[in-house]
Formats: C-alpha cells, structure tokens, sequence
C-alpha cells in the first residue's frame, strides 16, 4: 500500500513542490512537530518561541497554498490506488468546521442557528463563523484509507436567502456552475483525473449529491458512482416517475443485518430489497442540455416499525448493473461504507483539534486544515490497517526506530522474528489507554492519536 518501508512523512511531501526551497524544508519540519503533538496546540507542537514563530509565518505565507501542502499528499494516494487491484471507493462529504470570532469578516461564515430570544417572543438566529470543506476520500471495499484525492474550501461573506429565492426562482433552472453544488462536480473530475483508473472508481454520495449533472459528469469521465437519491425523477416516456417504477417492481430478495440503536443495544432488521433498470429523464428546464440516461435504483426498506431507533429506508441510484440479490446487497455494503469519512472529519476534530485553532484568516486556517488532512489519514489508515492487513509486515507503518520504542515501552509476550502489524498499532494504542483484554474489540480512532500524541 505504501511507495516505501521509509518515514512516511518523506513518502507524503515527496511530490510537493514549493516556490522556495526554505518552505519545503520548514513544510517538513512543521508536519514532524505537528504529527508528533496530534492535538496540541501550535506552540506546545513546536516546543520554543523560534519554531512557533516559523510556523506561523509558513501558515501567513501568501507564497503557500492548500494545492502546495496536498501535492504530495495526493500523488502518494495516486501510488496507493495503482499499488490495490479491484474497485476502490471514492467517498465524497462536505463538513463544517466553526470558529469563535467576535468579527467574522476575516474568516466568514456558514450557517445561522436559531437562538433563544430572551425576554422577547420574536425568533432570533445567531451567525456561525468558520470554513466548509468539501473533501474525496479513497477506500478500498475493505475500508483501508488509501488517501485524500481531492479537497475543496471556502466560505461565506453573506447569505444569498435560498428560502425566498425559491419563491420567484425555480432552483433546478440556475446553472449548476453558479451554486455551491458544484464542488460534488469538480471534486468528481478531480479525483478520477489523480487515480487514472475511471473504470476502477466508485464514487459514493449521500443524498445532497443527488444531482444529475453528476450522473452526467460521471458518464463524460466514464467512472462510476452510486448515491442515495431523495428527487423522484422522471422516467420512461415522462409520464411517470422512479417511485411509480419501483412500486410495480417486486420484492428481489431479503437481507438480515445487525444494527444498534442510541443506547447501543443491538438488534435484527429484516431489510426488502428492490432493484430495476430504469431509463430517467433529465429535469423539464434541463432537458435540451443533458442526455436522457439509464440507471439502476435499488429500495432497500426494513419490514416493521422498529423501537428506539429509525427505520432503515435507502433508495439508491447508480450507473453499475445489477443482476442478482448479492449484487444489490454488495452496492448497499459499499454505500454502508460512506460512513467511513464522517469519521475521518471526527478525526479532524476532535484529534486534530482543528476547531480550537486561533488563527486569525480563512487563509491561514486552510493551510492548517490541510497539514491535519494529512496527520489525520495517517491516523485513520493505522487504524484500519491493523483490520483490513494484520499479517503485513509492520516496517509498512512504522519506521525501524519506532518498532524499537513500541517494543522497549510495550514488551510482547511472545518472540517472533516475523513483527507483523497486528501487534504494534495495539501497542500504540496500549499508549493511548486501549487495555487490549482478550474479548476487547481492535483499537479505534480515538486511542491511536492519544498514542501517537504520547
């Protein structure tokens, strides 16, 4: 998975090219400091006034960009990709990252909140300050992070009323170009461009990227993608919609699945599955611009009324065939899947800490977001690794130096010559208070980056 058994940090900034040869070199240094104090603070990472001082001009440094500090980054997932065979899941979210500020105007904004209007009756809504970040993540149908392969930011200066828009605008007429919709477009392009390998990417959504100008984009690059849909379409002659189509189709199959509920207590859902090739219309204002296509839909809907929990109802829609039972269920592992890259923003958050960063500009803020990007996959990819690859030799993750420290802190019971990874990722995560009891399950996130952090 990885180029070479080396310093990762090396592998990751290898293909990064800097204006001067001084930022490739503080660039190097601040993501050693940084990985080495996951989730402190930029002065207590960088230990004294001169390091600080350095960092924080690297992150004010109009000469930087997001695209400088991601090259490697991305050209490493490139290698990743073409190191894997089979299918690989190219996961696409868009998540917010808010900010305390008593003058927006730097960074921007977001969203407004509803707050509580005191003494008052009238309803009163508090501006949130911060940045969006629209990320594409590639995992193989194992769920091993192979890397981000395309990234977008921005942020607001004002609200342009989307509620009273629709009133004299009919949304599906604007130009996808001119909403923010788009970024699931360019991202698309993006990363199908990077891994070189349109018939090997599966690009996963949820229902905001139900959008069919992507469905076009994804037939133009001839990739694939499969997402859950919410617009119940046009189909056939026009006459009738998806929904009339899937309730005269029968039921193909059931399929039993475990699942959790609030408190944790888990249960059994007996799910229906339907799945018809359908021939769907573009939009009415749309139609002379983009093509007609044919899709598959699959309605996967849990019999019964379940309690403490909601029903599990997923109607999908993708461009891959399917011709049996086991297929569907296999599309509904994969979208099942999407879930990893919430927890990669967890990771941002609340390992990386990103949101308690006092930088001062959407800017700097950026290029800080973009150098946890990286600490974050790491952290996500020693995870997973530990589950998808146990019998891989451990020099893949770590270097010869830290195999030497997890073992001096961590002795193993039993000694073996072969030192796979199965072993050291728990021991990190042993530094992380992860008691490794024989019925525990594999470590997660959280006791990785207090690992790595100690």
């Amino acid at each position: 998975m990885a180029k070479s058994t080396g310093d990762w940090i090396d592998n990751e900034r290898e293909g990064c090219k800097f204006n001067d040869a001084r930022l490739e070199k503080r660039f190097e240094k601040l993501l050693r400091q940084l990985s080495d104090g996951i989730g402190e603070s930029i002065p207590l990472s960088c230990q004294d006034w001169a390091n600080t001082k350095a960092a924080y001009r690297f992150f004010s440094n109009d000469r930087v960009s997001e695209a400088d500090i991601l090259a490697g980054h991305f050209q490493a997932t490139a290698d990743r990709f073409s190191a894997t065979s089979g299918l690989v899941l190219v996961l696409h979210d868009t998540t917010e990252f808010s900010y305390q500020r008593e003058n927006a105007k730097d960074i921007g904004i977001t969203h407004k909140v509803r707050t509580d209007g005191g003494n008052t009756d009238r309803i009163l809504y508090h501006t949130v300050c911060g940045l969006l970040m629209h990320s594409s993540l590639a995992v193989t149908t194992a769920g091993l992070p192979l890397g981000l392969a395309s990234i977008k930011y921005w942020t607001r200066k004002k609200f342009k009323g989307c509620s009273q828009l629709k009133k004299k605008v009919n949304p599906t007429r604007v130009p996808i170009e001119k909403k923010e919709s788009v970024r699931w477009i360019d991202n698309l392009r993006e990363s199908t461009h990077l891994l070189n390998g349109p018939r090997r990417c599966v690009h996963i959504g949820d229902r905001e990227s139900d959008i069919y100008e992507l469905f076009c984009a994804a037939q133009e690059v001839n990739t694939h993608f499969l997402v859950r849909t919410c617009v119940d379409r046009l189909a056939e002659d026009g006459t009738i919609t998806i929904s009339d189509e899937m309730s005269e189709s029968p039921v193909k199959g059931l399929h039993r699945i475990v699942v959790r509920d609030k408190r944790g207590n888990c249960s059994t859902a007996t799910i229906e599955i339907k799945y018809r090739r359908i021939h769907v219309l573009p939009p009415i204002a749309k139609q002379k611009q983009y093509p007609e296509l044919t899709l598959t839909v699959i309605y996967a809907q849990e019999r019964g009324k379940p309690k403490g929990r909601d029903l599990i109802d997923w109607k999908l829609i993708t461009d891959l065939p399917i011709h049996s039972r086991s297929e569907a269920i296999e599309k509904l592992e994969w979208y099942a899947l999407r879930w990893k890259i919430e927890t990669y923003h967890k990771i941002l958050k609340s390992g990386c800490k990103a949101e308690e960063s006092r930088l001062r500009t959407a800017e700097r803020l950026t290029r800080l977001l973009s150098v946890f990007c990286i600490l974050g996959w790491r952290i996500f990819w020693m995870t997973m690794m530990n589950r998808a690859a146990p019998s891989v030799s451990a020099s893949l993750v770590f270097t010869k130096l830290e195999i030497c420290l997890l073992d001096q802190l961590i002795p193993s019971k039993e000694k073996t010559r072969h030192k796979n990874i199965s072993k050291y990722p728990t021991k990190l995560a042993m530094l992380g208070g992860y008691l490794a009891r024989s019925n525990d399950p594999p470590p997660g996130n959280m006791v990785i980056w207090r690992g790595a952090s100690r």
